[in-house]
């Protein structure tokens, strides 16, 4: 368990390591450091490539505060991955078990946790940036992957 606990703090507060660079209209995915959103990842596009350091973005489901637009963010390159791989839900050879690293998509995007326990058709899903454990059917749940030097990693 300790060791899952320091994997955790790993994937939470790291960086992507990303060498792939991301042309204008590329569909990707951006996760922030800010509090209370440490831990989720944003379906986004590319807008344009502000400099070296930073893109422009426009998130799929994320407002502006008068939510009359989709929210437009400048974000480190860092923060930025290609949209994962992994399918929702299971499969008969693809089940979800206790401890397994998942993105649950709630509140407009994916957020990181693992399985903490299976009820029937529940999963429950601990999440280490809050401390919560909420139950969600296998349908919200993805596999929890990390991009590392071009290529996704479980």
């Amino acid at each position: 368990m300790e060791k899952l606990i320091n994997e955790i703090d790993s994937i939470v507060m790291e960086t992507q390591q990303i060498t792939k660079q991301f042309q204008k209209g590329d569909e990707v995915e951006v996760t922030s450091h800010k509090l209370g959103f440490v831990g989720s990842y944003y379906e986004a596009t590319i807008v344009s490539i502000e400099d070296a350091n930073h893109y422009r973005v426009k998130y799929k489901t994320l407002l502006t505060d008068d939510q009359s637009a989709p929210l437009e963010e400048l974000v480190p390159i860092g923060h930025v991955r290609p949209v994962s791989s992994h399918q929702l839900g299971t499969t008969s050879e693809n089940r979800f078990r206790q401890y397994d690293k998942v993105d649950v998509f709630s509140s407009d995007g994916w957020w990181f946790g693992f399985i903490s326990g299976i009820i029937e058709e529940n999963y429950y899903v601990h999440f280490p940036t809050t401390g919560q454990e909420v139950a969600y059917p296998s349908h919200a749940l993805r596999f929890h992957q990390e991009w590392s030097n071009d290529d996704w990693e479980a």
